[in-house]
């Protein structure tokens, strides 16, 4: 799906307490390496917000609203509404939204500081988020508990987990003095209490461990010596395995078109206990029909939150100036939902007026389809112990431009500047490698002439003829910048080899609970479209997700045919795709709009529901 996201891209990418950036390590051969630098400030990218009002978009993906205040100013707010609109429509075009899971947070902690004379300190536990402009948002906070040095708290914070998001979590401990004791932990000014140390990390790197546990030591500048640590474990909400599939259409829709139908979709929103109207989802547009029905939506409880809660369903006419027309709407509750699919009648859409009231329609919207099921988690196979292996290839071909010259996709900024290659890698790579122990990523280039050598549409990016994984995401950008100095740039632009390699990789592992995902980083459409095609339907069958990141100025209409949102790819052979594996977002859509605006998130949001697919049709399968 090709949508982009009004979200400012960071070029530091934050990894506990260090910023991740690039450097230049000699101006003169344009080679760059990876440097952490200390620094307790900065902020990751969040996002997935659908709404203006920063509260309700914690909200609309369930996280925690009675208790969650910000004491650090935070970022502003949340999103444009272009903004939201391209996040709500980015995730999946089949109505899903991406991966959100409730995490609920337990703490303890282990030899803090002593601040008190007469007994022990008395801590309680404050959790922030780390936003983009660097701010801290405070999410939650324990229970204080007395004249402890290695506190267990009882009180669970809760946190949202987004997948396609490296969300940054700062720990801090406070010793609460005795004359507050009464006073409820919400209340507390924590400038009038002493502090006790805090702790850093991701929420990545705490959920993508088999035990969900993470130990981290206490920072303070009087606590040297001390060895005070805190360990955090995670839980993932029972409401997150519960999902509701369901399949909407509508007759007789008002025609808002004049010289064709209206192009109908639905989006559906809930209203939380502030009264916000928080979009949750919304389908497909289908063209030019007012007897709809669209694909079915999924949406697991968390997102829906309870099911007596009146759910606004709105249909409109789409536009692509982006002023949808309200065709009408109904407000109804999941139990209301139930029960029209019981009954198999319809219910009529009606239109606000001017006068407050309200116009009911001849339009009737049905319930074709209502199913509850209990699956398991994206966060419950890692915890099994499933792994998701990182490979990138990058497009070497000649109309890259020659790499020496400021105009090239590949140039090298003396400055540090990263260019759309290097962009993507970190990006995504930055994500991935949360879930992937061993760190080692197959890296290859395409369509260049190695050294001494024929043209070479799948290389290892190293240099070696042996074996093409590199260690870690700074050996990938150190691979990727050598082999600009030691291959020519050649063509035609071709995907199959290199798909073929990793499928070859994904297939002897089968048995295994691993999960490949292959980033292919492009300037050109491909000229071997019907070969790659082959390649994804063999795929489609692999424990295998293909991400393809479009950079530069080219027309990449035809690549959209290969993200399959619209139909399934056919072979040469007349096979079908099993499921849906590719992802497509062209990076130079967004260079073009004159800014650094990351299409990441929508790059990454579904691979969650890819990898369950795949593992779901594994776990089904009868062993031979």
């Amino acid at each position: 799906m090709v949508v982009s996201l009004q979200v400012k891209l960071k070029t530091q990418l934050y990894q506990s307490r260090c910023e991740i950036s690039l450097v230049t390590k000699s101006a003169g051969n344009g080679r760059f390496l990876l440097s952490s630098l200390l620094s307790a400030h900065g902020g990751g990218a969040m996002g997935g917000c659908c709404s203006n009002d920063r509260k309700a978009g914690r909200q609309s993906v369930g996280e925690v609203d009675h208790r969650a205040h910000r004491t650090d100013g935070g970022d502003g707010g949340g999103i444009s509404n272009e903004t939201a609109d391209a996040v709500a429509s980015l995730f999946n075009s089949r109505g899903q939204i991406a991966l959100f899971s409730q995490i609920e947070l337990s703490l303890s902690a282990h030899n803090l500081l002593n601040r008190d004379i007469l007994s022990k300190s008395d801590p309680m536990a404050v959790l922030y988020v780390k936003r983009r402009n660097g701010n801290l948002e405070e999410i939650d906070r324990t229970e204080v508990l007395l004249n402890s040095l290695n506190p267990q708290w009882i009180t669970k914070l809760s946190v949202t987990y987004q997948f396609e998001v490296v969300q940054p979590l700062v720990f801090r401990i406070y010793d609460i003095d005795s004359q507050f004791h009464k006073v409820s932990v919400k209340m507390l000014k924590l400038e009038d209490q002493q502090f006790l140390g805090e702790a850093y990390c991701t929420l990545s790197e705490i959920v993508s461990k088999r035990t969900r546990s993470l130990t981290m030591n206490i920072d303070h500048k009087e606590s040297k010596g001390t060895n005070s640590q805190l360990t955090v474990h995670a839980e993932e909400h029972s409401n997150s395995r519960v999902t509701l599939e369901i399949l909407f259409r509508c007759s007789d829709l008002i025609n808002k078109d004049m010289f064709s139908k209206s192009d109908p979709f639905l989006v559906i929103s809930k209203i939380t206990d502030s009264g916000i109207v928080v979009p949750i989802c919304k389908t497909e547009v289908i063209k030019n029909d007012l007897n709809p029905v669209w694909k079915p939506i999924v949406l697991n409880l968390q997102q829906l939150g309870y099911k007596d809660k009146p759910l606004i369903i709105e249909c409109f006419d789409f536009n692509s100036n982006g002023k949808h027309d309200l065709i009408g709407k109904v407000e109804k509750s999941f139990e209301d939902l139930e029960k029209l699919y019981d009954s198999k009648h319809g219910e009529n859409l009606f239109l606000p007026t001017s006068s407050g009231d309200s116009s009911v329609l001849k339009s009737n919207l049905y319930v074709d389809k209502l199913e509850e099921r209990t699956r398991k988690t994206f966060l419950d196979y890692i915890e099994n112990g499933c792994e998701m292996n990182f490979m990138v290839a990058i497009d070497f071909t000649a109309s890259n431009g020659n790499p020496r010259l400021p105009d090239s996709l590949h140039y090298m900024d003396p400055s540090g500047r990263p260019n759309a290659y290097q962009r993507a890698i970190l990006e995504v790579g930055y994500v991935l490698q949360f879930y992937d122990t061993d760190k080692k990523f197959p890296a290859w280039g395409f369509g260049a002439r190695p050294i001494d050598g024929p043209v070479s549409h799948c290389f290892n990016l190293n240099g070696s003829t042996q074996h093409s994984e590199v260690d870690g995401i700074e050996g990938i950008m150190s691979a990727y910048s050598s082999a600009l100095f030691n291959v020519s740039l050649a063509g035609p632009t071709l995907f199959a080899p290199v798909i073929n390699a990793a499928a070859q990789i994904a297939s002897q592992s089968l048995d295994q609970l691993k999960y490949f995902v292959l980033l292919i980083i492009t300037d050109g459409v491909i000229t071997d479209s019907q070969e790659t095609i082959n390649a994804l339907v063999r795929a489609s069958n692999m424990p295998l997700s293909v991400l393809i990141v479009g950079v530069g100025g080219a027309d990449f209409k035809e690549m959209e045919v290969l993200d399959g949102d619209k139909e399934k790819l056919h072979s040469s052979t007349g096979q079908i795709t099993s499921r849906d594996i590719v992802q497509f977002v062209p990076l130079g859509e967004t260079q073009a709009q004159g800014g650094e605006i990351s299409v990441i998130q929508s790059l990454l949001a579904e691979l969650p529901e890819q990898l369950l697919s795949y593992m779901e049709k594994r776990d089904s399968t009868p062993v031979h």
